[in-house]
This record gives structure tokens, C-alpha cells and sequence, in this order.
């Protein structure tokens, strides 16, 4: 599988960055001498995993084995994010599928590309430590000058019942989070994703009476 993605509407309509990146991905998969199968397109911001369908349909394509790869032709197509980008290699060693960035030579099926995979792991695992603790100096600060912390929560009585319902039944949040996104429930703050993590959040603002 092949993902090619582009940040602007006019860049997308414009078809050349999209064009040149999926000669890149043509081009290697027929020198390794593989099949290509589907290449999924995205014209969003690579900031973040949000709202990009394409990169979920591939993912989904390689997690239930229909490929057994995902190439990019450059990284920061896949994730600006080193904290995404580590999710997805996570997500890769799981479900037991190959992940190819063609610029950085990151391949997991070989041992240099693996370890070039593991350092940049590495440096998202320091970035995510460096910015919880500057959020919760931030929230501390707040805290102390009688700031009122948290977002208002807009979850309908319907969802919370169920969320409050499902825990009761000791169904794990991750399971809850997969049902409320097949079923295209709105999260707390308006968003399209749940997580199991958001979830937890609103059976925990709801027990302790937030």
C-alpha cells in the first residue's frame, strides 16, 4: 500500500505533489520487485493523525493483512509529529506489517531501517516527556493563581449514560471508544475521534462530579 498526501486544497487540486510523490513510491516498489495494490491520498495538515482518512483506510488495509506495507516517499508525509510517527511504528510491530519511508531509508523489514525507527521512537518518547512537564508546570502555575482549570465537557446524557453503563459491565475503555467511533458519536469537545484515553476522561470528570 502507498500513501501520498498534500497540505492544501489548491495543492491538491494542482495533482503535482501528489503526482511526484507516487512516481517515487511506483518507482521503488517495481526496483524491490512488489505489488502495488492501492495508494491512498490525503489533502490535510500532517501535524497530526486527525481527520485524515486516507492514512486510516491504509493503516486499516495493512493492520487486517490485506498489504503487508505502507510506503511514503518522505516521512513528514506519513507525520510532522514524532509522537505520531512513534504510535504508527508501534502500531506496525503489533499487528506484524512493514512500514517504508523512502527519503530517511526507514524500512522495518530491514535492521538499519529498524534502528533509525527506534531513535526517532526514542526522540518522541523525550518530546512527549518534555511537553507534559511543561503542561503541568503551566497547569501548577494556574492552579496557584486561582485559575479554574478544564474544558467544558459537551457529551450528551445518552453518551455518558452509555459510557457509565459499559464500565459497569467492565467493557475497557478501548472497546467503548471503537463502538461511539462506529457509530460517529461527536467526543467531548466537538471532535470525531474517541480514544480510550477520552473515554476515561469523561467516566472520571463524571465520578467526581465535574
Amino acid at each position: 500500500m502507498g500513501y501520498i498526501r498534500v497540505s492544501t486544497e489548491e495543492q491538491g487540486d494542482s495533482g503535482a505533489g501528489l503526482a511526484a510523490q507516487e512516481a517515487s513510491i511506483r518507482q521503488d516498489i517495481t526496483r524491490r520487485g512488489w505489488q502495488l495494490l492501492e495508494i491512498y491520498t490525503d489533502v490535510a495538515s500532517g501535524k497530526s493523525r486527525a481527520q485524515r482518512a486516507g492514512l486510516d483506510a491504509a493503516i486499516d488495509a495493512v493492520t487486517t493483512r490485506r498489504a503487508g506495507t505502507l510506503m511514503v516517499a518522505k516521512l513528514d508525509r506519513l507525520s510532522r509529529s514524532l509522537v505520531d510517527f512513534a504510535t504508527i511504528t508501534g502500531e506496525a510491530h503489533k499487528h506484524g506489517w512493514n512500514l517504508v519511508a523512502l527519503d530517511l531509508g526507514v524500512d522495518l523489514s530491514t535492521p538499519a531501517g529498524e534502528f533509525l525507527a527506534n531513535v526517532m521512537a526514542s526522540a518522541a518518547q523525550w518530546e512527549r516527556r518534555i511537553i507534559g512537564q511543561r503542561t503541568s508546570d503551566a497547569l501548577q502555575a494556574k492552579k496557584a493563581a486561582g485559575v479554574k482549570l478544564g474544558r467544558p465537557s459537551h457529551v450528551s446524557p445518552e453518551t455518558l449514560t452509555f459510557i457509565l453503563e459499559q464500565r459497569a459491565k467492565k467493557i475497557s475503555y478501548a472497546h467503548i471508544a471503537d463502538f461511539l467511533n462506529a457509530q460517529g458519536v461527536a467526543t467531548a469537545q466537538g471532535g470525531t475521534r474517541w480514544h480510550a484515553s477520552s473515554v476515561r476522561s469523561v467516566e472520571r470528570s463524571r465520578c467526581s462530579g465535574s
